[in-house]
């Protein structure tokens, strides 16, 4: 009896203290009012074609629903020119395509040089002075900003991503020029190298922790070259979760190798650097950054302001160029048998299970009887899309000497696309491919020429800024 009269008793109140939902009497000018609503409400009639639809999408995946079967059908794997690549990498739960991918386009050359049935660089040794760079690069855009209000929107950006796993072309460059490469045996993967949400997480908290002491030594007048002690103090401790995290990176290694024809090579002594040099020994500053950014005037070099993750490395600088110019380029490295690193927007149009990339493979349009078109410029300044995946060119079919697919190695293992491999069609190139990363000897004298000219900076924010952020 007891608890039906508080269940009664709260029914009451309920009523009592509920609000009646109703519309004010006067509404401003925009607001979604009576008037505007009954206009919306009484636009829409379901037909049969509506409740078909209705019950497919509330039943199924849209993306199974909208899956392009005339594009499925006419796919093949065929290609009539393909560079020879062994094994599929993966980035498993990180952000290192970049990395990966800048990898990946010198992998075949070591492997042809030393008769390897396979090889791999250790992703995991970059990763971890990428990390340590990131944190000094932070630290030092703290002290450089020390004196602006934290609502400042240069310094939000700084701080809104202490410690990305993101990244560059000019990120591979620059790390291997200064810390070199070693053989992935010697530094191999960690649990927390393959899966970086939690360390990424905890080591950025403790670099915006570092943030507030350095702003507070600021405020109390402390001098740039004394930040500068303390922060190294700090980085001590990075250096030290990043070891707990990644493991030690060697100095110094011992390596040899079985080819082919299973012959063992002698035991010999490295460093990263004399590793890189006599085993790869090329010359990474010969590769250009050519991107298409429709919505900046083209054949000009521009510098995106804070992308750097070396502090002593210049910002991100790129030429712009139509795609036209870009599918040339790459068109003539991949006959040439140079794998190309490019960059793209893998979030749209690609279908993962059958390794498809091709425009409307979704369509999404007939299902809801909406126009969903954006112009690539449209869709970079809206912020539709970006570049947010890195991956290579091994591969091209052409036809009358014009490429009309692109076979692209991937970094997500051999699980997913047709065994670690996408087709992706040539209209998708257009829409979706935003930078490729081309060695000088495939680039006319008018477009190195352009390298030779002083860069118009972009601010951090500008749409090319996210590229592989």
């Amino acid at each position: 009896m007891k608890q039906f009269l508080k269940i009664t008793f709260c029914f009451l109140m309920l009523l009592v203290f509920t609000p009646v939902l109703s519309f004010p009497q006067t509404s401003p000018e925009g607001s979604l009012n009576s008037e505007v609503l009954s206009k919306i409400q009484g636009s829409f009639k379901m037909d049969n074609h509506d409740k078909t639809i209705l019950n497919a999408l509330t039943n199924n995946e849209i993306k199974n629903l909208a899956l392009n079967r005339e594009i499925v059908v006419a796919q093949n794997d065929l290609f009539n020119h393909r560079i020879k690549t062994k094994g599929i990498t993966n980035q498993k739960s990180s952000g290192r395509c970049w990395l990966f991918a800048g990898l990946n386009i010198m992998r075949p050359l070591v492997i042809d040089r030393l008769k390897l049935n396979d090889f791999e660089f250790s992703q995991n040794y970059l990763f971890f002075w990428d990390k340590m760079e990131k944190a000094n690069t932070f630290l030092e855009n703290v002290i450089s900003t020390q004196d602006r209000d934290l609502l400042d929107r240069e310094v939000v950006l700084i701080l809104s991503d202490p410690f990305p796993d993101g990244g560059y072309w000019s990120y591979v460059v620059d790390l291997i020029n200064k810390y070199g490469l070693i053989p992935k045996a010697v530094m191999p993967e960690t649990q927390n190298s393959s899966n970086t949400g939690m360390m990424d997480n905890l080591i950025a908290r403790k670099l915006r922790q570092d943030a507030t002491v350095l702003r507070e030594m600021s405020k109390k007048g402390a001098k740039i070259n004394e930040l500068r002690e303390r922060k190294v103090e700090m980085l001590k401790e990075i250096y030290h979760m990043l070891v707990l995290n990644l493991g030690m990176p060697p100095t110094e290694f011992q390596w040899r190798y079985e080819n082919r024809d299973t012959v063992v090579s002698q035991l010999k002594t490295y460093t990263p650097q004399t590793f890189f040099e006599e085993v790869v020994g090329v010359n990474l500053n010969d590769y250009v950054s050519l991107v298409n950014s429709p919505n900046h005037p083209y054949n000009q070099l521009y510098q995106i302001r804070r992308t750097r993750n070396l502090y002593d490395s210049p910002d991100v600088t790129f030429i712009n160029l139509d795609v036209k110019q870009l599918r040339e380029f790459a068109l003539l490295s991949v006959l040439k048998d140079d794998p190309v690193w490019f960059a793209c927007d893998v979030g749209k149009d690609q279908d993962g299970e059958k390794g498809i990339m091709a425009p409307d493979i979704y369509d999404y349009q007939s299902i809801y009887g909406v126009d969903l078109q954006l112009t690539k410029s449209d869709r970079l300044l809206y912020r539709e899309s970006s570049a947010n995946h890195a991956m290579v060119f091994v591969g091209v079919d052409t036809l009358n000497s014009q490429p009309t697919k692109w076979l692209v190695e991937n970094s997500w293992g051999d699980a997913k696309g047709n065994k670690g491999y996408w087709t992706m069609y040539d209209k998708w190139f257009d829409e979706y491919v935003y930078e490729v990363i081309i060695n000088k000897k495939y680039l006319p004298q008018d477009i190195l020429d352009i390298l030779k000219t002083k860069p118009e900076e972009l601010p951090p924010w500008d749409p090319m800024s996210s590229m592989l952020k």
